[in-house]
């Protein structure tokens, strides 16, 4: 079965491919979304064939740290996935989330439709007029185009696993008490 057309009850399970800096980040806050299938760590959108982290992190691939997030849309839709998307890092930061810089850490939707599409840029130009972030937001809304690997599994389930590590505690902490808080209602019972 291909990701975008894997069966749940009710019909199919839908993904989202999503970069907003360091995939530990991006990857804690979706795993506690009701209606979060799972989420899987990995690199699109680059021009490396099945690159390693170290390839990534150098920044010559091309290949942003994304998560892949399978989610049941009878229970949260897409729209509302990329509203916890766009809450949960600063879509105005060139090539970079705080102190991670590089390609690697843009922001960015890969999409898997034209509807997915449709609907990023929709969010993307609400946001912008109603000027939440105080500027211009340079999210790229890009097809997802078969270019996604996954990432090494000892990156799956991170947080997790090394809450105590320093980045974890300094950063990837602190971003996922700030979604707790603001979508308290969207959490995993």
């Amino acid at each position: 079965m291909t990701q975008t057309n894997q069966q749940n009850e009710q019909g199919r399970f839908e993904t989202a491919t999503l970069g907003g800096g360091c995939f530990w980040c991006t990857e804690a806050v979706f795993l506690a979304v009701q209606g979060v299938e799972s989420v899987e760590s990995g690199y699109a959108g680059g021009r490396v064939l099945n690159p390693s982290y170290e390839q990534v992190c150098d920044g010559e691939t091309g290949h942003a740290e994304v998560v892949k997030v399978v989610f049941d849309p009878a229970i949260i839709s897409y729209r509302e996935v990329l509203e916890i998307f766009f809450a949960t890092h600063d879509p105005t930061q060139l090539n970079r989330q705080g102190n991670d810089v590089g390609t690697q850490y843009r922001s960015v939707v890969f999409t898997h439709s034209d509807e997915q599409r449709k609907t990023a840029l929709d969010v993307i130009d609400e946001l912008q007029r109603e000027d939440v972030y105080g500027g211009k937001i340079v999210t790229e809304v890009t097809p997802l185009d078969g270019n996604y690997y996954a990432a090494e599994a000892y990156h799956q389930n991170y947080f997790a696993q090394h809450p105590n590590q320093g980045y974890c505690a300094a950063v990837v902490g602190p971003k996922v008490a700030k979604f707790r808080k603001k979508f308290v209602h969207r959490l995993k019972a």
